[in-house]
């Protein structure tokens, strides 16, 4: 049986979440669970780096986030969902790789200073808000992750967790038993392939080629199949060698870029509830009627016989989800040509949306009616986190000599 590569990723628990949330992340954590082995966090702890004063609605925000989750589809029998403070490992990782991680990795991560400057009403001056990125990576490195799933805007998230991966295992992972050992692996190939190996490691060492990584892999996983004696030790070793990064104690995760829609607010800027322009994902259909019946529109369109421009218009972005081509068309003729009202172009987003929502909210009936068995679900999911991070944490343990 082939194991599934790991997915991990989290949410800040901002209570009941809103159509951008689905579209943005939660959809696709639903599609990947089906594929891959999903560790999906509520990430409490990363609450505190920007909210810490509000500890008063934590508790009701993260079980009103976790039936959300569950209402959308995601599946406590194929995927693992639990609570970040539920697992001290990940502050003692966090702790550890602090002491090796440059200072001048924090403080270049693009939304660092983005969120300065956008949370001005809040005091940012603080440590936990600074190590927010590295508490990142060791909530992704602790379960040893393949992949994350993330948005552009995210991306550099990523790269800093492998760049904290890598030093980790370039002044932990090397040693006299490291290099011995990589002598051997490479001794048990054939002299050509031996040779190929190292002008790929060269190369990606020298230019971070990733179609020299690449063809190292594959030379090394060819070499597992075929050679025999090899050992899963023997394809560590070289794995690590040809990465330049030692034994492979922490895995470099990839951002995996999934297809996300991008919905914006009722107002036409970003959905958020500070903002007060969502539409919750179990809204009722008469909050969902009022709310889209409301929203902006092309400001071009002052009187029902003026001409607009679908795209200047926030409904549209709507459409683009929600609508079939017939639909879209429609609009497009309908709007460019005042040949339709506002009021029309939206109906058929409101009765779509509606019966996005309808098995969202009966899904969620069972767990609203029973908040004990939300608890439950997320028991066993952080039981089942905690048995790979215990693991995680014996083996950094045991590669800064801390396993005493």
């Amino acid at each position: 049986m082939s194991i599934k590569p790991r997915v991990l990723s989290g949410m800040r628990p901002t209570g009941a979440l809103h159509l951008g949330h689905y579209h943005g992340a939660l959809k696709n954590w639903v599609r990947l669970q089906a594929d891959y082995e999903c560790f999906y966090f509520v990430a409490d702890w990363h609450a505190l780096t920007t909210h810490y004063e509000e500890r008063e609605v934590i508790e009701k925000n993260v079980y009103d986030m976790v039936i959300d989750w569950i209402a959308a589809g995601l599946d406590p029998e194929q995927c693992t969902i639990f609570i970040q403070s539920r697992l001290p490992e990940h502050a003692e990782l966090f702790t550890l790789l602090a002491m090796g991680t440059p200072l001048g990795w924090l403080e270049r991560v693009p939304t660092y200073k983005d969120q300065i400057d956008k949370l001005k009403d809040r005091d940012l001056a603080t440590y936990g808000f600074l190590g927010y990125p590295l508490l990142q990576a060791a909530d992704i490195l602790i379960y040893k992750a393949s992949y994350v799933p993330v948005g552009e805007d995210q991306a550099s998230h990523v790269e800093l967790t492998r760049e904290v991966a890598r030093r980790f295992n370039h002044l932990y992972g090397r040693g006299a038993a490291f290099e011995a050992g990589v002598a051997a692996a490479l001794a048990k190939l054939p002299k050509d392939d031996a040779r190929y190996f190292e002008k790929q490691r060269k190369a990606f060492g020298e230019t971070g080629a990733a179609e020299a990584l690449a063809k190292g892999e594959g030379l090394v996983r060819k070499a597992a199949a075929a050679i025999a004696g090899w050992a899963d030790a023997d394809t560590e070793l070289l794995l690590g060698h040809l990465r330049g990064s030692g034994k492979t104690i922490l895995v470099e995760p990839q951002a995996l870029h999934t297809e996300v829609a991008r919905l914006p607010g009722l107002d036409g800027t970003k959905m958020s509830k500070s903002l007060g322009n969502t539409v919750l994902m179990r809204d009722e259909p008469a909050a969902v009627e009022k709310k889209i019946r409301g929203m902006t529109t092309d400001p071009a369109r002052v009187r029902r016989t003026d001409p607009g421009d679908p795209e200047k218009c926030p409904v549209w972005q709507f459409h683009l989800v929600y609508s079939d081509a017939t639909t879209k068309d429609w609009v497009v003729a309908g709007c460019k040509s005042a040949g339709i009202g506002c009021l029309e172009c939206k109906q058929p987003v409101i009765d779509a949306i509606v019966a996005e929502q309808r098995p969202w909210r009966e899904r969620a009936e069972t767990y609203l009616a029973n908040p004990k068995h939300v608890h439950w679900i997320v028991e066993m999911g952080t039981e089942r986190a905690r048995v790979v991070a215990k693991q995680t944490m014996k083996d950094v343990r045991a590669a800064m000599g801390l396993d005493y």
